[in-house]
């Protein structure tokens, strides 16, 4: 059983409340700064490592604690809510359940709902605000387009009631990587950096070299001021790093590193002979929780001392096809979800192909409220990505199949990436919660326990038509080779001289 990767969650938030800091400067009055660490088992025991950062910015333009490139940013495009995520691996759902913060879909995912107005001016901000976070970040969000661009507002609804009408933008890039180049201006956001507090354990060739791992940045407003929650998830494989044979953890085996201030809180496993250190105290969770500032340094562990060698657990795992989505469920009732996809013009899907299969059988009656709008050309050329959206009814105790028809995009050669030959990406579905579709969708935090957020599938690889880029190679070095001999021949007749040269007896 993995430990549940170590869930690693900084948590800065800042209010019209006194403040309150760890190891930071006095902030002014308004400003609020916690942080916050929990680690849970996940099933094959891994570690679930959160660590979250909250700040919040009151009224004033005071920039104490709340980082100013990020207020500049907030200012300068009407951001009123902000999410952005960076994330390596898949998340298995059957294996670890969901995640603390469900914003866990492969590459980066950035979604912000800004004042309304003009198409064109939100465009114009939307824009903007990518390229100054690329630049902030060091990530490739400059590539988050038109063509990857759609305004899903069901599935990402605004987390507050606005005064004012807001347009939302969203788009995905799976194919991006997280690396340390986005972890050092993460960090930087921290009030002392990675010098004090829980960032103190980023250690980024232990976080990069978890089995899962995520960067996040939300930003939302609050009739206090604006909220800052930046995140790190991950997840451990204590028995991988113990070279595989215990489970037994610490923080210097997941971190290479020891705690300095702030809360960590520990899940403890039940009915198993475990032993934790050093002496803790439970909360009402039943998690144990370490106050650091009066325990500094803290080196957190947990060992099986009557267990020898580990054995993972045996759990099945389920196909999935490409382009149609397939889950389980595991309940005595049917449950309602929505399915959303944010295609780019690289395929096309055909409608009149959609089928929805329970068992084998096709069953048409569990899919409603669908929705799909194509591709089409934009003023600058470009392609806008399709979205397809539909209610799904899976019954109790089934798997439901959904698959439909797509063709592929005949692209030109100067349109293909340098690496065509690994193929393109293609963002993962989402699911998100729904009530009943005569109520209409539901607010996140209201819906049941089956499905409590987004939830998001494997992103996919496909093979488009791929020219043979070695012609072009062989015909510039024909070319050349023929331009050369043609001028150096004419070259040569040119500039030479022919005389007669006597040779004397």
């Amino acid at each position: 059983m993995h430990w549940g990767g170590a869930l690693f969650t900084l948590c800065l938030s800042a209010s019209l409340a006194a403040s309150s800091t760890n190891n930071v400067p006095s902030a002014i009055s308004g400003e609020r700064y916690n942080e916050d660490l929990f680690i849970r088992p996940l099933l094959g025991w891994q570690n679930l490592l959160e660590d979250v950062l909250r700040d919040s910015e009151s009224s004033g333009q005071h920039y104490t604690l709340f980082p100013l490139t990020l207020g500049q940013i907030l200012e300068e495009y009407s951001i009123a809510e902000l999410h952005l995520t960076l994330n390596s691996g898949k998340w298995d759902y059957d294996h670890w359940g969901y995640p603390d913060d469900p914003s866990v879909g492969t590459g980066a995912e950035l979604w912000a709902w800004m004042a309304d107005g003009p198409s064109s001016t939100i465009d114009e901000r939307w824009t903007g605000l990518r390229n100054a976070l690329a630049g902030l970040f060091c990530a490739s969000l400059g590539s988050l387009d038109m063509r990857r661009t759609s305004s899903p507002s069901t599935v990402f609804p605004i987390s507050f009631s606005p005064s004012t009408p807001h347009a939302l933008r969203y788009a995905n890039l799976p194919s991006e990587n997280v690396c340390t180049e986005n972890l050092t201006p993460f960090v930087k956001l921290l009030p002392c950096k990675s010098h004090a507090g829980l960032a103190t354990l980023l250690n980024p060739q232990r976080i990069f070299d978890a089995d899962w791992h995520g960067l996040s940045i939300h930003l939302r407003s609050t009739e206090k001021g604006t909220e800052l929650k930046l995140g790190v998830q991950a997840v451990f494989d204590p028995v991988r790093l113990s070279g595989g044979r215990r489970r037994d953890w610490s923080f210097r085996l997941l971190f290479d590193r020891m705690a300095g201030s702030s809360v960590v809180r520990v899940q403890v496993p039940d009915g198993e002979s475990h032993a934790l250190s050093p002496t803790f105290v439970a909360d009402d969770s039943a998690a144990a929780v370490y106050n650091l500032i009066t325990q500094v340094p803290l080196d957190v562990s947990m060992s099986w001392p009557y267990e020898h060698t580990f054995q993972y657990t045996r759990v099945h795992q389920s196909r999935l096809v490409p382009l149609s989505i397939q889950r389980t469920l595991r309940g005595s009732s049917q449950i309602h979800v929505g399915y959303f996809e944010n295609l780019p013009a690289l395929v096309t899907l055909w409608m009149h192909t959609m089928e929805t299969k329970v068992d084998g059988v096709k069953r048409d009656d569990l899919i409603s409220n669908v929705t799909y709008h194509p591709h089409h050309v934009l003023a600058n050329g470009q392609k806008s990505p399709s979205t397809f959206q539909a209610t799904l009814t899976i019954p109790a105790a089934s798997t439901l199949h959904l698959s439909m028809e797509v063709s592929r995009a005949f692209l030109k050669y100067t349109e293909h990436p340098p690496d065509a030959m690994r193929g393109w990406d293609l963002p993962p579905a989402i699911l998100f919660p729904v009530c009943d579709p005569t109520m209409g969708i539901c607010d996140m935090r209201s819906t049941s326990a089956d499905v409590r957020g987004r939830m998001y599938t494997p992103s996919l690889l496909i093979d488009l038509p791929t020219p043979d880029f070695s012609m072009p190679y062989n015909v510039i070095i024909f070319t050349c080779t023929l331009i050369t001999l043609i001028f150096g021949s004419i070259f040569n007749l040119l500039t030479r001289s022919w005389v007669i040269v006597r040779v004397e007896d």
